[in-house]
């Protein structure tokens, strides 16, 4: 949980600013041949990023290693540094190997459907590490989410019992109301909390009320003018 100037954020820009050259240019416009470099210029965003990623590296490496901010180096939640990314590996590592031991190909046949459906369960365990870290809370390695992935790995282990993309698509629709309930859950118990409403301002607009302010008046000058009396009449004493 902890981000430079070049980070997380930009990574997502870049990626954003590929796709529009794509829709802009026409996804051949990466297959041209860079003057100088003898390169394609796909080659170009894959290089900058490798750098990126190598010195985001050695500087987490220096974290992992030294700077924990539990006790003994550990994490805020006293556990191994390195703990969060057993919840992350749940999730990459099966979804890497079902779509390269996939008999129906449903990466390549149904890539957005499997991005999304993987991509939610990613969400979920994002969110429950941002959670832990801001609670200082242990952080499960399993969770519900994790539900369709272990389906689709079961069924490619049992020879595809089930189509693949039936189970592809309960694990979108299982994964989308774990991620919205998660959430739901989490904002409720914080305003629960807070003893605020959600996605509500408790005071309307203040209106001036001028038979208040012309009662108020009045009382000042009852009080003013009780003030002088008294004050005359010590003098006259």
């Amino acid at each position: 949980m902890r981000f430079g100037r070049i980070d997380v954020t930009e990574a997502q820009f870049s990626i954003i600013a590929i796709h529009l050259v794509s829709a802009v240019l026409g996804p051949e416009i990466w297959l041209t041949k860079m003057p100088y470099l003898e390169c394609e210029t796909r080659c170009l965003p894959f290089y900058m990023a490798s750098g990126v990623d190598f010195s985001l590296a050695l500087r987490y490496s220096k974290s992992i290693l030294n700077e924990g901010c539990g006790k003994n180096g550990s994490s805020v939640a006293g556990t191994s540094v390195l703990s969060p990314s057993i919840p992350l590996t749940l999730v990459v590592l099966p979804a890497l190997m079902i779509a390269q031991k996939s008999p129906e190909n449903i990466f390549t046949e149904h890539a957005s459907v499997f991005i999304l459906a993987f991509g939610m369960v990613a969400a979920k365990i994002t969110n429950k590490l941002v959670i832990a870290h801001m609670t200082k809370a242990e952080m499960e390695y399993l969770d519900w989410s994790l539900l369709g992935p272990a389906l689709l790995f079961l069924n490619q282990y049992f020879n595809c019992i089930v189509p693949e993309i039936w189970l592809l698509w309960f694990t979108l629709a299982w994964g989308t109301q774990d991620l919205l309930r998660y959430c739901a859950q989490v904002c409720l118990e914080i305003c629960q909390h807070l003893r605020i409403d959600l996605f509500r301002i408790p005071y309307g607009p203040k209106v001036l009320n001028t038979s208040s302010v012309g009662s108020q008046s009045n009382v000042g000058a009852d009080k003013n003018g009780g003030t002088s009396h008294r004050k005359s009449k010590s003098k006259a004493h």
